[in-house]
């Protein structure tokens, strides 16, 4: 997985300038990122390396930030709290909306730069349609600020007609990785997710293939976004942006998340 320079510059006319002074001496690089591993103690030994590559290319010790829900970074962004954070694209929305992030690249997992949003569902159940034949069944969604497992799935079922809250025994808030583990254990029949964490999940032995199954899948989306803060500096915007740049493939197996 690396970072690409081709999303990098489609994202290029969201930066702005700024007359905010570079971090003093010392202080430290203060990133974030939200619920993408099962708990907050996967997610900081996941994304820890990559923000510690950043932190010392920049010559900063390193503050990390686990957020809870996507909504906690857009805060933390716009109250000056963070200075830089990864996270969806649903997520990017919310911080650009509430708190004018900029996005500095987009991550390719795997050199692409798109993913799917998934439901997932007990293989079990008699699904030859869907969402036909499932209505009535139990449907878990992830938070709110996530761009497959809350918002392209409410996007969609709208196009059908659907209100998923009265055609479900619905249910949100969940973390991707608890989806997976809800459908796998017979706790729900559905569940949101996206392809990678799937994958991910069973790769890591977490979720046998056989517990589960698609039934549906999105059109491509955008990977995750590299976002900093509207009043950073325009150098440390430029100095994060090549950081990242310069993590080639070798480098990229040691410090970027697996999935």
């Amino acid at each position: 997985m690396t970072l690409s320079r081709r999303h990098l510059l489609a994202a290029a006319p969201l930066l702005g300038l700024s007359a905010t002074p570079l971090l003093a001496q010392g202080q430290p690089l203060r990133c974030a990122v939200g619920p993408f591993q099962p708990t907050a103690g996967d997610t900081r030994r996941a994304y820890e390396p990559f923000f510690g590559h950043l932190a010392k290319a920049l010559g900063r010790p390193l503050e990390l930030t686990v957020t809870t829900d996507w909504a906690g970074i857009a805060v933390a962004l716009s109250t000056g709290q963070v200075d830089v954070a990864w996270m969806g694209p649903w997520g990017y929305i919310l911080a650009k909306d509430r708190a004018n992030a900029e996005a500095l690249a987009v991550v390719c997992y795997q050199g692409r730069p798109t993913y799917q949003a998934i439901i997932i569902a007990r293989p079990g159940l008699a699904i030859a349609r869907f969402p036909e034949d499932a209505r009535g069944l139990s449907i878990s969604f992830a938070d709110a600020g996530s761009t497959s497992g809350w918002l392209i799935p409410h996007y969609w079922f709208k196009t059908q007609g659907i209100d998923p809250r009265s055609y479900f025994k619905y249910r949100d808030g969940a973390s991707h990785p608890a989806n997976d583990l809800a459908v796998a254990n017979g706790q729900v029949d559905l569940a949101t997710d996206y392809d990678r964490n799937l994958a991910a999940m069973i790769a890591a032995g977490r979720v046998r293939e056989a517990e589960v199954k698609i039934v549906w899948r999105s059109e491509p989306l955008p990977n995750d976004a590299l976002a900093v803060r509207a009043d950073l500096d325009a150098g440390l915007k430029t100095a994060l942006r090549e950081a990242a740049l310069a993590i080639g493939p070798e480098q990229a197996a040691q410090v970027m998340p697996p999935n």
